[in-house]
């Protein structure tokens, strides 16, 4: 492999890497701090998705359809969280799992009636269309930059608003000691609807960026599941700096272990969640 083929597969691994930590950081923040074992998290991701292609349409703009999609997940995860997970904050894990998996069922026959069960593609802004030179015969996409760049200020933003802010105070104190942090005055209930709503957010965020390189498709979101609790379980519960780091390894070992070793590429990630869990059960980093 020479060097601008090295380059393209490192930026690949990397851009893969923060999409996962845009889904895993949502999720690690429900998980984590709220105590909720959230099965229907990709379902958000692929809400982000089918918004990008339904709204991008409507709009006529793709940044137009981010941002008004951006803002419909947030008010969605604040109902949701009032009207259905609030009641489960204190329900064992298993009830948790059973509400979160029939939810999967409800927005999968949800988009079925909404959109189709066809696979749609939305278009790439003209403006992010292009590709930037490597060699004289490699190029890479500069959209691809693009959601680079978006992952990049947005864990910036949260790691701000988590360590830097007095609501992010609160978050973590009630993460720490929920009685004591409510004894002390701090509306949990408002404090968990609003970590609910920045796990959607981030989620659909996530979808809607991937939709016009991964095309939009039914069950899209069971796919990344799976890989966005391995994240979580490498990183460590509740730990945003450690979904960022496990999110750009798992990134690292999936992207070049297809080129490498094909033959054992759908292992790998799990082999490096196994190494991890023998080395430090608790994950790489704790909330």
């Amino acid at each position: 492999m020479d060097f601008a083929n090295f380059l393209i597969q490192l930026l690949n691994s990397v851009q893969y890497g923060l999409l996962l930590f845009m889904l895993a950081a949502g999720l690690t923040l429900i998980f984590g701090i709220m105590g909720v074992v959230n099965l229907a998290h990709g379902s958000f991701y692929m809400l982000g998705a089918y918004l990008a292609y339904a709204l991008s349409a409507q709009l006529g703009s793709f940044a137009a359809a981010i941002v008004v999609g951006t803002l419909l997940s947030v008010v969605f995860g604040l109902v949701l969280e009032r009207v259905l997970f609030r009641a489960f904050y204190q329900r064992d894990h298993l009830d948790q799992v059973l509400m979160t998996f029939g939810l999967i069922y409800i927005f999968e026959e949800s988009r079925s009636l909404l959109w189709g069960d066809d696979v749609h593609g939305v278009p790439i802004p003209p403006l992010l269309a292009g590709s930037l030179p490597l060699t004289d015969t490699l190029s890479y996409p500069v959209y691809r930059l693009f959601m680079m760049a978006l992952c990049v200020g947005l864990a910036v933003a949260l790691y701000l608003l988590i360590g830097k802010t007095r609501l992010g105070m609160k978050i973590r104190a009630g993460a720490f000691n929920r009685d004591m942090t409510e004894s002390l005055g701090v509306n949990i209930k408002l404090i968990h609807a609003v970590v609910f709503a920045i796990g959607v957010a981030l989620a659909t965020v996530a979808g809607m960026i991937a939709a016009p390189v991964s095309s939009v498709y039914p069950n899209m979101g069971s796919s990344v599941l799976i890989m966005c609790f391995v994240v979580v379980v490498i990183g460590g519960i509740g730990s945003v700096r450690g979904a960022l780091i496990a999110a750009l390894l798992v990134g690292l070992v999936d992207t070049f272990g297809k080129v490498l070793l094909p033959q054992v590429s759908s292992m790998l990630v799990y082999m490096l969640m196994a190494v991890v869990l023998l080395w430090k059960p608790e994950g790489l980093f704790k909330s």
